[in-house]
């Protein structure tokens, strides 16, 4: 009786779901991120408010049917990122997720949305094991990934001459494919890795690991990590004085961050990224509307949530469906062009390659007021910053 009753319990909340997903009169959106830890700044709220900007800009409709945004709290743990992806799945009829911030939850997140043949677009997520080894038919990855951060920042320095490095590493998902790419950027360019440390996630003290980079003898300190952490590591390099002895490579470094730390502390360093404020009249435009929300200029990150939720919304309106077959099929068909990126296509294997930049933090005597941080360096071609297809482990990818 009492196995009978169980699964009369589970047959009901799969005729829930099923329902749920039945529903056509509301194309809801959902997304999952940081947004109230170390990388809260750079995407969460913003991000959100970013996502409902687009909607907004889209009427809030599609052929009269309602778009709702619906947002949560990943709180940087991979087991809370899939369970709320995949009960929104199932009972709360979302037809596309955005992933925030932290690989760890996005590769969770990643098999959810392939099981429920749901499109997934990751935005702030940078492990490039989600389009490669780990790829699957429903993930496109947009903004930037490991590989494309490693090529534009290392392959900068090592032109210089910074030929000897030392990892400082976030011991996650993002922090381990991070160093990973950059260590095989230095040693493709007659560099090499003199040694490694990896810290936990949110750290506050670097004063040991900071000692341990000192004594390597390297030249350059490569940081594997990102947000808060970032922030820290470059403090700390400066109060022990490692600055005149070895120069920052910041392998993800996002305007939020320069923001904390000042020019001062952060002047002279290289960073790839995918997007400016500053860059041309439509991003400052954006950014202006953004500002004016937020009180704040965006991230990178926050600009990749508008333009994803965008490009979801066009191939919803192209298509009339929320089918996820149909709504992949029509992203990697056509190519995005708006204020975020020009020209960029959708490969097979879901990575969206477009061009990044290198620029450099200017000096504060260089900028003209707040948020007046970078200055571009050079416009890198996505054919040549981001994984080839001859390099790709996706099994998508034709030989």
């Amino acid at each position: 009786m009492k196995n009978t009753l169980n699964a009369a319990v589970a047959a009901a909340l799969l005729s829930l779901g099923a329902a749920a997903h039945a529903d056509d009169s509301v194309i809801r959106i959902g997304f999952i991120t940081d947004m109230s830890g170390l990388s809260a700044d750079a995407d969460g709220p913003g991000g959100a408010e970013a996502i409902k900007m687009a909607v907004a800009d889209m009427g809030g409709a599609i052929d009269g049917k309602k778009i709702e945004v619906l947002v949560a709290d990943h709180q940087n743990r991979a087991d809370i990122a899939s369970s709320r992806a995949r009960e929104w799945l199932d009972q709360k009829g979302v037809d596309m997720l955005i992933a925030g911030a932290n690989s760890a939850a996005a590769l969770a997140m990643a098999k959810v949305a392939e099981e429920k043949k749901t499109p997934f677009f990751v935005v702030s997520a940078g492990a490039s094991e989600l389009t490669n080894a780990q790829c699957t038919p429903y993930t496109v990855h947009y903004v930037y990934d490991t590989v494309s951060l490693s090529r534009g920042t290392a392959r900068a320095m090592l032109k210089e001459g910074n030929k000897d490095w030392y990892f400082l590493t976030v011991d996650h998902a993002f922090g381990h494919a991070l160093e990973r790419d950059a260590s095989a950027v230095v040693q493709a360019n007659g560099g090499q890795v003199k040694g490694r440390v990896r810290h936990p996630l949110n750290t506050a003290d670097f004063s040991s690991y900071i000692l341990q980079a000192q004594a390597s003898g390297a030249t350059v300190l490569g940081l594997a990590n990102s947000a808060n952490d970032t922030s820290n590591a470059v403090k700390a390099a400066a109060e022990f004085g490692l600055t005149p002895k070895m120069k920052i490579a910041g392998l993800l470094v996002l305007i939020t961050d320069i923001h904390a730390l000042g020019l001062a502390a952060a002047q002279d360093m290289y960073l790839t990224t995918a997007w400016y404020w500053d860059q041309d009249d439509a991003s400052r435009k954006w950014a202006a509307r953004f500002e004016e929300r937020m009180k704040k200029k965006p991230s990178m990150l926050q600009a990749g949530d508008y333009s994803v939720t965008t490009t979801y919304l066009n191939a919803v309106k192209a298509t009339g469906t929320t089918d996820g077959d149909t709504i992949m099929k029509w992203v990697k068909s056509n190519p995005v062009n708006d204020f975020f990126v020009q020209n960029a296509t959708v490969r097979a294997d879901g990575l969206l390659v477009h061009d990044m930049y290198l620029m450099q933090v200017k000096k504060p005597a260089e900028s003209k007021g707040p948020w007046d941080y970078y200055k571009l360096i050079a416009k890198i071609p996505g054919g040549d910053i981001y994984t080839s297809p001859q390099e790709s482990k996706c099994r998508l990818m034709t030989p």
